[in-house]
């Protein structure tokens, strides 16, 4: 493989996470205006609660994610599961911002806002660990650790990134206007990311082949480590 088809790897592995982890970050920025958008307009504390319990729904549904996405990438390919995550991810970001608020859809709104969140817990579940195993596979075997310390850092990296922009858009605006409608920009703006993440996935073609004759790399550490326990065994028998 390249130099060029590598770092395409890399960027096209890291930027599902980036997504990802881009929206958990603005939507815990601006959970109070997401709590005053989408529910009944009674106590502010109740609906920062809701706002997170809406949070907490992605966490509850990434077992799932992980079963499906990690299904369609064992019995189709790792790269049509990866191409599944983002977009799965990068258009409920897009939605969200302009989903209409409680005040127009009624109990409607919430209902779509858990169900959005859903589906992007379901891609969580499944973008970090197939991305994971994607790079990994595709890796050198003297490079398998190191090209799955630079998958995780994906997620560093959309924390950053969500941090950020929350508190531009937070400096930049008057409050009034941040919590009506300034709170969406983020949101909206994640579609670019997410574009470019379809954009690189979709270009990897030749490059995301994996050679099927090699060793899983999951078989190549257990027998590792089965090896160095027979060892250590007979060395302390000696």
């Amino acid at each position: 493989m390249s130099s060029a088809a590598k770092r395409k790897m890399i960027a096209a592995t890291m930027i599902g996470n980036v997504i990802e982890w881009y929206d958990f970050a603005i939507y815990g920025s601006f959970a109070a205006s997401i709590g005053r958008a989408f529910f009944p307009r009674e106590d502010a504390v109740t609906q920062l609660l809701a706002a997170f319990g809406v949070f907490a729904v992605g966490y509850l549904v990434r077992p799932i994610g992980g079963a499906v996405i990690g299904y369609i990438g064992d019995y189709y390919s790792r790269l049509a599961a990866l191409k599944i995550s983002v977009t799965a991810m990068a258009v409920p970001t897009f939605l969200i911002g302009l989903l209409p608020g409680y005040e127009t859809l009624g109990l409607a709104a919430p209902i779509a806002l858990i169900l959005l969140r859903m589906i992007q817990g379901l891609s969580v579940g499944g973008e970090y660990i197939s991305s994971m195993v994607f790079i990994v596979e595709g890796a050198p075997s003297e490079r398998r650790g190191l090209m799955g310390a630079i998958a995780c850092c994906g997620t560093t990296l959309g924390v950053l990134i969500g941090s950020g922009v929350a508190a531009a858009v937070t400096a930049l605006m008057p409050t009034e206007t941040l919590s009506t409608r300034g709170w969406r920009i983020p949101f909206l703006l994640g579609i670019l990311v997410g574009v470019m993440g379809i954009i690189l996935r979709r270009s990897l073609g030749d490059a995301a082949v994996v050679d099927g004759g090699r060793t899983s790399p999951i078989i190549e550490t257990l027998l590792n480590h089965w090896q160095l326990v027979m060892r250590a065994a007979l060395c302390s028998t000696r």
